[in-house]
């Protein structure tokens, strides 16, 4: 395992993202929604796993990220934080936990870390849930902002298209990325927008802005861990690789157990007590 991590083992904290980004070092991120991957992607040294609420669409087949449950994010950051012994753990906060209601915002929070013991929480949105993140950053709780495209406001969009083309709605990230970061805010996830204002925003502010879709001039990348493997066949935006065919690799696995199992030829001799 020490092979692939770098020669630091100590766990990841909020402070050493900042380390890094001032050090010139990119941030690794992927997405983990229960122990088994979450043990593989530690062990093969990604600075920092994402608990998304993306599990609606990845783990419940949801065409959505909104109808995911406090309950069940807790669930899989539990899951996932029983697995890690490095990376900083994120557990993303759920649509409907912490818009428009700053105290419930608090209380999401708050159960969020109790219960799955993560290391910090994502809440998507700016000037209109700065205080909520006021609140909740007041509680103790380490934050991580997100904006560009926030899926968890994609009725309000009524499409998955790339954000902040216009000069307005650039601007508008950008004032929202600076009030995050005066907020108190650890980092910010930026997704879907063009190259150049996530290389601005990386530039302009002083803490770790990690990109899905943002362009290589950001602080670091997060990909969803199914995605980059290869497991889904009917997701391919721009902004992924793919660096493992899984999807075919598991056909043809199952499918031989399959004729294994109907030709007599599983369990053989020696699989057998």
């Amino acid at each position: 395992m020490a092979g692939y991590i770098s020669d630091d083992t100590r766990k990841v904290t909020t402070h050493r993202l900042i380390e890094m980004k001032q050090r010139g070092e990119k941030i690794s991120m992927l997405t983990s929604y229960d122990y088994t991957i979450a043990k593989i992607v530690d062990g093969a040294g990604v600075d920092v796993i994402l608990v998304g609420d993306s599990a609606s669409n990845v783990m419940a087949g949801n065409t959505t990220t909104l109808p995911i449950t406090l309950d069940q994010m807790i669930y899989h950051g539990k899951s996932v934080v029983r697995a890690v012994k490095r990376a900083m753990v994120i557990v993303d906060m759920p649509f409907g936990t912490y818009q428009g209601n700053s105290k419930e915002g608090v209380a999401s929070a708050i159960r969020i870390m109790k219960e799955s013991h993560a290391d910090a929480i994502k809440l998507e949105g700016g000037e209109e849930i700065i205080e909520t993140v006021k609140r909740i950053l007041s509680a103790g709780i380490p934050v991580m902002g997100h904006l560009g495209l926030m899926p968890q406001s994609i009725n309000k969009y009524g499409t998955y298209t790339v954000r902040a083309k216009e000069e307005a709605e650039a601007e508008k990230l950008i004032k929202d990325a600076k009030m995050l970061e005066e907020a108190g805010c650890f980092g910010i996830v930026l997704e879907k927008i063009p190259a150049s204002l996530g290389e601005r925003v990386a530039r302009e502010l002083s803490i770790p802005i990690i990109g899905i879709g943002a362009g290589g001039q950001v602080d670091g990348q997060v990909l969803v861990v199914q995605d980059m493997l290869g497991m889904s066949k009917d997701f391919s935006p721009r902004f992924l690789r793919r660096y493992v065919d899984l999807h075919t690799i598991m056909t043809d696995a199952i499918h031989q157990y399959v004729v294994d199992v109907k030709s007599n030829d599983f369990p053989n001799e020696k699989e057998q007590y």
